[in-house]
This record gives C-alpha cells, structure tokens and sequence, in this order.
C-alpha cells in the first residue's frame, strides 16, 4: 500500500525548477510545416514594431526554445510565437529563454494549427510532455492562442485557477490583452503573396496596427490628398485672381487692410 501510494503521489507532484540550457542539450529543429508559418509570426511582430510597441526588454520570437526542468528532466518547447514582457538581460541572438531565472513567464503563446494534429493540444504530461500541459501546468502562461490560419478560427485560451478557459471574442470578434493593452483579432487579406486570414492587432480606439506595405500605402494617400489641396488652393488663387482683374483691380497692388 506504501509503494502505491508513493507511486501515485509521484505521477501527480511535479518538482519544477529553472536552469539554463545546457551546452550540449540539443533543441529540436524540425521543420516548419509550411511556408505560411513564418509569414504570419512575422506579421505579428511587425505591426508592433511600426507602431513603437517593442521596447529593449521585451522579447518576442518564434519557433523558439521555452526551457524548464521537470522531476529532473531537461524540456524545450518552441512556441510558434511568444511575448515576454521583461527580460533580465538584453540578449542579442538567444538560443533558449529559461522563465524565471531569465526573466518573466511569458505572457502569450500562440500556436498556428499545422497539417497534423496533436501537439499544440497534447495533454500528455509523461516525458517529454505535451504543449498544452507544458504551457498550462508547468510555465503556467496566462494566455494560449490557437490559431487555424485556413478557416480563420481563434480560440483563445486564458488560465484560470490552473486551468486553460475557452473565452469569447467581443463584438467585434476580437480579444483585448490587458498586458500589452491591444486587442487581437482575425484579418482576411493578402500580404506577401499569401491571400487568407491573419492574426492582427488594433488599439484601445479600434484602431489596426498597420504592417509597413499598408503604413507606405497611407503615407501615399496622404501625400494625394495633401497634394489635391495644394491644387484646390491654387486654383482658388487664380480664379480669385481672374475675378480682380475682370474688376479693374491689380492683385498685385492691393490697398492694405486698415
């Protein structure tokens, strides 16, 4: 009875702790299951970084390593994009992040749904667990995003007491962070040659962070309608200069304003 016992409390009780990757802990490098993947982790990023978002301490990335010991056992999960709001030290080309002992849990993990289904909602928890339980019991990330980039479904999942909690989009079908103070949401458009639904951001107003082709695309109507003003200004001018001169008057030889 003693064995039992001590053989189930085991399989519940997780001694967790926070080391740094060890030098010849080889992080797993498969490969990206297509090419849409990094586009749409990219066009995450980039909108936060147009819009002055990112600052020095944060670190966001994607397919990168997220490292924890577990009862004694190295683990590495490569989230397809993560935000962490603070980091101890500025690193330039990071292989891993160790939570805790390098900084913040991360606040966001978002998984794109791939072809084959299992890992982003494995639940498996015997080494090597499964995304899923690595993300809710043992980081313990406040929000968990899966994201089905073809049919454009969203589920956003927030941890509450241990657990991850499907929530609902607002009216809008979108989601507000408290932590970065933006809403996400579904897009459908094309960038990059990709034509389909993307993950994008938008303000407290409403307002969409733009990526840099739609920010050049804004500059250049603002330029049209600047320049549409100048014209409208200048005709103004000449008509208003034609009239004078229908009237005998010289524009160039106006009596002062008294």
């Amino acid at each position: 009875m003693a064995t039992q016992l001590s053989e189930a409390k085991s399989q519940t009780e997780l001694v967790i702790s926070w080391e740094a990757l060890p030098k010849d802990f080889k992080l797993e490098d498969e490969p990206v299951e297509n090419t849409g993947q990094p586009l749409l982790a990219g066009a995450l990023r980039e909108s936060l970084e147009i819009s002055g978002f990112i600052q020095p301490q944060m670190l966001i990335a994607s397919n990168f390593g997220l490292c924890a010991t577990v009862n004694g056992q190295f683990i590495a999960k490569a989230p397809d994009w993560v935000y962490v709001p603070s980091v101890n030290q500025v690193v330039g080309n990071r292989k891993s992040y160790t939570p805790n002992l390098e900084g913040d849990i991360p606040a966001i993990a978002i998984e794109f749904l791939s072809d084959t289904e299992g890992g982003e909602y494995s639940v498996k928890r015997a080494y090597p667990p499964g995304k899923w339980y690595f993300y809710e019991h043992i980081l313990q990330i406040p929000i968990y995003i899966i994201f089905e980039p073809e049919g454009g479904l969203l589920e956003y999942y927030q941890l509450e007491n241990k657990r991850y909690e499907l929530k609902q989009p607002d009216e809008n079908g979108r989601h507000w962070i408290d932590v970065m103070g933006l809403f996400l949401g579904t897009w459908q458009g094309t960038k990059e040659a990709r034509t389909g639904y993307w993950l994008r951001w938008w303000d407290q107003a409403g307002n969409l962070l733009p990526w840099a082709v739609e920010q050049i695309e804004q500059e250049r109507q603002r330029a049209e309608q600047e320049r549409q003003r100048a014209e409208q200004e200048r005709q103004q001018k000449e008509r208003l200069i034609a009239y004078l001169q229908s009237q005998g008057i010289d524009p160039n030889n106006l009596p002062p304003f008294e």
